[in-house]
């Protein structure tokens, strides 16, 4: 039966139909091919990638292990004296990439396994506790801002200050500058206040550390920190040294001791090696504090160590009207209060004491809801805080039953 016109056309439009279907399938089979090609291509060389860094960390695991080592000398012809980790001295050469100015003595160097020659030059052994010594960032603390100790002041700048800003003046005089000062007297009076001014006012690197801090539980452990915090002001000289509760390391050495009483006294021991002994300690100064001065070794008083001894008494009636007028000078006061009335009021009182009043009197008008403080919230603060039955609890057995 012969096929019509029509159905040809239809067939043919059926043929094209399919034959475009097939070529988009084929098309997408190949695209699909291609991704995968591109893929795989890139995993190619992703892996080649860790190859090579495997590879390389193979060598380096296989690289010959390198001497510790301190330079003694530095000769003239090039050639540097060491001291290996071993013990014994040799004089070897140095690799051509190291910074020759950077080689002296006492740096720490890298050596050659057979050479012994310098590798390359070590960052110093520190450790991290005694760089978080240093004060970065200085307390906003001035030396106006403490009342009532203006002698002790002037003491402290002559020992601590003058000596770092004005050494011509000594030397004019010819007598050498004291090395240090001891800060003594009853908590609360200002002993870390002073401290903390003179790390603001100053431009020398001021360390601080706690007594505490050097009682360490292995053995060595302490007399190490104190050997790496003076190498490091020594680095960073002109500096400052503060010691907080010098009590709790220096106290007097006993023939009956245990052997945690046996490292403190070791670990104090360094300490007056340090601050007086054989070495130079160079362009250093040291403020100590402590509210026990009774019970200090007594090597640790003698002069070369500390040669100012400085007491920060309670302070008197008008010390104490000049701190609380120190401590309310942001506050919104009424024109009823009185400081010289409210000095009197408070006998007896010491620094952290009239400020913790000037806080109390403040959140009684907080509490109120007030716009400033009245004369009335003094005395109802002083009332709280200092009468003898609010210590007496404090301290009492029971408070906590």
């Amino acid at each position: 039966m012969a096929m019509g016109n029509d159905d040809f056309s239809r067939y043919l439009m059926d043929r094209i139909r399919l034959l475009e279907e097939r070529n988009s399938l084929l098309l997408e089979q190949a695209n699909k091919i291609e991704i995968e090609k591109r893929f795989s291509e890139s995993q190619k060389l992703k892996f080649e990638r860790e190859l090579r860094q495997l590879k390389s960390e193979l060598e380096r695991l296989k690289t010959p292990p390198l001497v510790v080592g301190t330079v003694v000398d530095v000769l003239n012809n090039g050639r540097i004296v060491i001291r290996s980790s071993t013990g014994p001295q040799f004089v070897v050469g140095s690799s051509q990439f190291i910074n020759s100015p950077e080689l002296m003595a006492g740096v720490r160097v890298s050596l050659n396994y057979q050479s012994l020659a310098v590798v390359d030059i070590l960052p110093s052994s520190r450790d991290p506790f005694v760089n978080a010594m240093e004060v970065i960032d200085s307390p906003e603390i001035t030396y106006s801002e403490i009342g009532g100790l203006d002698e002790q002041i002037r003491e402290v700048r002559e020992t601590v200050e003058l000596p770092l800003t004005k050494p011509e003046i000594f030397q004019r005089i010819g007598i050498e500058p004291p090395k240090g000062v001891l800060l003594f007297g009853a908590p609360g009076t200002g002993k870390t206040l002073l401290a903390k001014a003179v790390a603001n006012e100053t431009k020398a690197t001021f360390i601080r550390i706690v007594g505490s801090e050097l009682v360490q539980k292995y053995i060595g452990e302490g007399a190490r920190i104190v050997r790496d915090l003076f190498k490091m002001a020594k680095e960073k000289a002109p500096t400052i040294i503060f010691i907080d509760e010098l009590d709790s390391i220096g106290a007097k050495r006993l023939d009956t001791a245990t052997s945690g009483d046996r490292e403190v006294q070791r670990t104090l021991m360094q300490l007056l090696s340090e601050m007086d002994g054989f070495n130079n300690r160079g362009n250093i100064r040291i403020i100590a504090a402590t509210n026990r001065p009774d019970i200090l070794d007594s090597a640790l008083l003698r002069p070369g160590r500390f040669d100012r001894f400085i007491m920060i008494p309670m302070p008197n009636k008008d010390a104490r009207a000049l701190i609380l007028k120190i401590h309310s000078r942001k506050m919104k006061l009424s024109d009823d209060v009185d400081f010289d009335k409210l000095s009197a009021l408070t006998d007896g009182a010491n620094g952290s004491d009239l400020k913790a009043i000037v806080m109390e009197a403040g959140m009684l008008a907080v509490r109120e809801e007030r716009y400033n403080i009245c004369i009335d919230d003094f005395q109802k603060a002083i009332k709280k805080l200092l009468t003898p039955t609010t210590k007496q609890n404090l301290h009492s057995e029971g408070m906590f039953a």
